[in-house]
């Protein structure tokens, strides 16, 4: 038989938020793979639990080479823990490819639910939760960070980003640039620890209050686009822009179409302008 794949997680601040689960799933364990093993034995102390099974770093640096070992482990009937710095497995944390590497070599892969810093952040933000996408860290270079924000400058869900202290100011300048200094947002720090801080506001006030330094850890919590109200373009204005393209060698029916595009418009009523100037001439 195969052994299981657990992935566990751990408190993102506050020691007392670990699930139940954990430290029997310490004691438990065949291998415990840490992202830090001294942060694992500082956690371990805490909660009053000895590992009983081997302990090994799995983190960015050693991540795919200690893959292959890990799901042999697996295949041998290991029970392997997974756990992370704080929050869960994967999540912008080692984890995804002993995920993916077990789920082939067809591995039970299950979990210990656990703090998490993308839902925390999204629900003490203030800002709308019923739909929502998590887009990590952005890239540290100005210019592909710019690129990436543009990407989805127009997406109606809240987003949720991860940040570094050292590059927040530059983040919010850069998301006040490309979604509007007023949108709003939420800077989330240091999340369940002693100084919790949710800082709400329009991008352009947060990246003004960053400027004075920010600390700790950081999730930053974005309101989606506003939905796109229809332009208020008469008929005339409508037949204008579909003769232009026209002659521009765009075919009627794709003209018709872009220019209601262009206006947030049904196709229908630029057709029906069209045809009634056709009729007025």
């Amino acid at each position: 038989m195969t052994g299981t794949l657990v992935l566990a997680g751990t408190p993102i601040g506050d020691v007392q938020d670990a699930p139940p689960r954990l430290a029997a799933e310490l004691a438990e364990a065949d291998v415990v793979a840490a992202e830090d093993t001294r942060r694992l034995k500082r956690l371990a102390q805490a909660l009053g639990v000895t590992p009983r099974g081997r302990v090994v770093s799995y983190f960015e640096g050693n991540e795919s080479a200690r893959t292959p070992e890990l799901v042999q482990e697996l295949l041998g009937g290991a029970r392997v823990l997974l756990v992370t710095d704080a929050g869960m497995p994967s999540v912008s944390d080692p984890g995804y490819r002993l995920v993916a590497a077990a789920v082939a070599e067809d591995v039970r892969v299950t979990a210990v639910p656990g703090p998490s810093a993308v839902l925390t952040a999204l629900a003490l933000s203030g800002l709308p939760v019923d739909r929502f996408c998590f887009e990590g860290f952005l890239p540290r270079k100005a210019g592909e960070r710019l690129s990436r924000l543009k990407e989805i400058a127009e997406e109606r869900r809240t987003l949720v980003f991860f940040e570094s202290p050292h590059r927040i100011e530059d983040t919010l300048a850069a998301m006040a640039e490309v979604f509007g200094a007023g949108r709003r947002a939420a800077v989330c720090r240091e999340l369940t620890k002693t100084y919790e801080e949710v800082r709400r506001g329009g991008l352009g006030e947060l990246t003004a209050w960053a400027a004075e330094g920010v600390r700790g850890e950081i999730t930053v919590v974005v309101e989606g686009a506003p939905e796109k109200k229809p332009e208020e373009i008469d008929a005339a204005e409508l037949v204008r822009r579909v003769r232009a393209r026209e002659e521009a060698g765009e075919r009627r029916k794709e003209a018709i179409a872009a220019v209601a595009a262009e206006a947030g418009l049904p196709k229908r009523e630029v057709f029906d302008a069209v045809v009634a100037a056709k009729h007025a001439g």
